[in-house]
């Protein structure tokens, strides 16, 4: 109840704070910001104090004092504009909040209670998307609790934390008072969803010319998935292909639509076998807001920015209130997700570079640009940059996936795009031909994150470009569902006009509609039960500065369960953050095949235990070898945890 009442804590000082500083939003926007906003402080303010003390249950208490003071300024500086009432287009939104953002988030809600740790007989569960993903992020929000920050990685010791990781601190604040670990991350992570689907369909309503172009606009980013579908049932009804190779093609007619919804990775909208279908621009929803934690918290973030930044420019008006919270939370960006702080600085010079074509005003972009630099650049300096020093960040590559390696491209260009993102990438390029003054100034500033993105890849997996890629595709989604509802009423009148529209529909959102059900319907054990047992017996049998000797396999139930420092971790995630493990994993590899000669590598990296496991004993470990050497300090059918006496 403790980390609940935080959080309500929280949400409630986001709420009043906007409310203070713009009363002449809308209802419906104001509590958006405020929701939003309450979530980007409970990231921010108990990490500070970490920086000064633990991050333990006080850390949190403590934070609620600069809270209170943020909420007192906003007050001493209020708009004093009376608040505004809903009126009839606030009606229009509610109702397209209702009926497009409820339905979204009620998913959402259902798709985190599947994947985030659902018990069962004692082992944990998840799905397809959070088998690879989830288990990094648990051992981050289980072992910053009572540590200093800056932390290092729990998987690797030694080696700063340099991982946007306020989105997994905000659930160690709900772990620190007494929450528990499943409710820590599903609760924030069904809270975001919520946020982001309501948000980018308030960003849409602003932006849009009709509210049925929002609720489309909506429906081109959360439901993409281009026309792979084509692929999955061309020749329905011979078996082209088996497991493994040419998986999408196996079987006939429904056993295809079997396949899509029961095989690892199946699905149209991002498939497996990259070099066969070269199908890479994954559905928003499945893909990228359920596992990918930094990505949705940087997007809870991002959406409010892009909200507060294009109203005042389409507006034409500054409002400095709005100008300084945007910054400020613009500023805040690169802890939580750094590709969106990135995509966030393009769009907005883009969107600049407009203003001076135009000879507007530029003091307003510089108050905001001048703010957000000042708060982020201690990030980067301290983390960002630091990381990406580690090597195989920022090289040149064009055309992103379709070019691997630089080898040449796949698929021919754009039709890479065109099949990827569907009709929706056509009716974008058409609008793009439209004389709007603003809209060219959207497309501007979406262009300027693609073309970055199309030329630079920012970190050692080239496919962590889409992180940029689908912000850049927020920002056209909306023009081009203008496009659509534009050309869908001078068909009027034509007789076929539902049948095409219901042919385009399907279309547009067959594969993101097959990708969601998929991972519905994706049930996989994470942990069993002796998984389970064991991280308790670490968590509560073992000090809170533990470090282990275990096997490198990312399902790990001593870092991601009981959050105790590991010698290392697996290179499904570190080497893509630039590291190099390869002299820790021979030293482990020698370590379980011979413990006797190697016995020095468990107090070589500090560690005072040693796990045997399953996957300990396939790198040759036994449990007769080191019983002759180390205490047994636990066991059950799975697992045995051995003290490492002292040096």
């Amino acid at each position: 109840m403790a980390g609940l009442l935080l959080l309500l804590l929280y949400l409630a000082a986001g709420l009043f704070i906007v409310r203070c500083l713009l009363p002449r939003q809308s209802p419906w926007v104001r509590a958006w910001l405020g929701l939003s906003l309450g979530l980007f402080l409970m990231m921010w303010l108990p990490a500070l104090i970490a920086f000064l003390r633990p991050f333990d249950a006080l850390t949190q208490w403590l934070s609620l004092l600069p809270l209170a003071l943020t909420a007192f300024l906003a007050w001493r500086f209020r708009d004093a504009a009376p608040l505004k009432a809903a009126d009839a287009e606030d009606h229009k939104t509610l109702t397209l909040l209702l009926a497009l953002a409820l339905p979204l988030s009620l998913l959402g809600l259902y798709l985190q209670h599947t994947h985030v740790l659902r018990p069962e007989d004692g082992a944990l569960f998840t799905g397809q998307a959070t088998y690879g993903d989830l288990p990094l992020h648990l051992s981050i929000v289980t072992s910053l609790e009572g540590r200093t920050l800056p932390a290092d990685y729990s998987i690797l010791p030694g080696l700063r934390l340099g991982y946007p990781f306020l989105a997994d601190s905000l659930s160690t604040s709900l772990l620190a008072l007494g929450m528990s670990l499943r409710w820590a991350v599903l609760l924030p992570g069904a809270v975001m969803m919520a946020l982001v689907f309501s948000g980018y369909i308030l960003l849409a309503r602003r932006l849009c010319r009709t509210p049925g172009a929002a609720a489309l606009a909506a429906l081109f980013v959360f439901l993409n998935g281009g026309l792979g579908f084509l692929y999955a049932f061309d020749m329905a009804g011979v078996s082209l292909g088996q497991a493994g190779q040419n998986q999408l093609q196996q079987g006939q007619w429904l056993e295809r639509l079997q396949n899509i919804l029961q095989g690892w990775y199946q699905t149209p909208a991002n498939h497996a076998e990259f070099t066969r279908y070269n199908l890479r621009f994954s559905n928003l929803v499945a893909d990228m807001l359920l596992p990918q934690r930094t990505f949705l918290a940087g997007w809870a973030v991002l959406l409010p920015c892009l909200y507060l930044l294009l109203d005042m420019v389409k507006n034409g008006e500054w409002n400095r209130r709005q100008t300084l919270l945007l910054g400020v939370m613009a500023g805040g960006l690169p802890l939580i997700h750094t590709h969106s702080f990135l995509a966030l600085a393009l769009a907005s010079a883009g969107f600049l570079a407009y203003g001076l074509v135009k000879r507007e005003k530029t003091a307003p972009y510089l108050l905001y640009g001048g703010v957000a630099a000042l708060l982020a650049l201690p990030q980067l300096l301290l983390f960002t940059f630091g990381q990406a020093g580690q090597g195989g960040f920022l090289r040149l590559q064009f055309n992103w996936v379709n070019n691997p390696g630089g080898g040449g491209l796949q698929d021919l260009y754009p039709w890479f795009y065109l099949k990827n993102i569907g009709l929706p990438f056509l009716l974008a390029l058409f609008a793009m031909m439209e004389r709007d003054a603003f809209r060219r100034r959207l497309f501007l500033g979406a262009f300027a994150i693609f073309v970055v993105a199309e030329l630079v890849l920012f970190q050692p997996n080239e496919y962590d470009n889409n992180k940029l890629f689908y912000v850049w595709w927020a920002l056209c989604a909306m023009p081009a569902a203008d496009y659509a509802v534009a050309l869908h009423g001078r068909l009027k009148g034509l007789r076929a006009r539902p049948l095409i529209a219901g042919l385009a529909a399907v279309l547009m959102f067959a594969s993101g509609a097959l990708a969601l059900a998929r991972e519905a319907l994706s049930d996989y054990r994470m942990f069993s039960a002796e998984d389970a047992a064991v991280a308790r017996f670490a968590r509560d049998g073992t000090p809170r500065d533990s470090r282990f000797v275990t096997a490198t396999q990312h399902l790990n139930p001593i870092s991601s369960l009981a959050g105790r420092e590991i010698v290392c971790g697996p290179d499904l995630w570190l080497y893509y953050h630039g590291f190099d493990t390869q002299a820790r994993q021979e030293d482990l590899r020698a370590f379980f095949a011979d413990p006797e000669k190697n016995g020095g590598v468990p107090l070589r990296y500090g560690a005072g235990y040693i796990l045997l496991g399953p996957y300990e004993r396939a790198l040759g470990g036994s449990a007769e070898a080191l019983d002759a050497l180390f205490e047994l300090v636990y066991e059950n059918p799975e697992y045995r945890v051995y003290r490492v006496p002292e040096g």
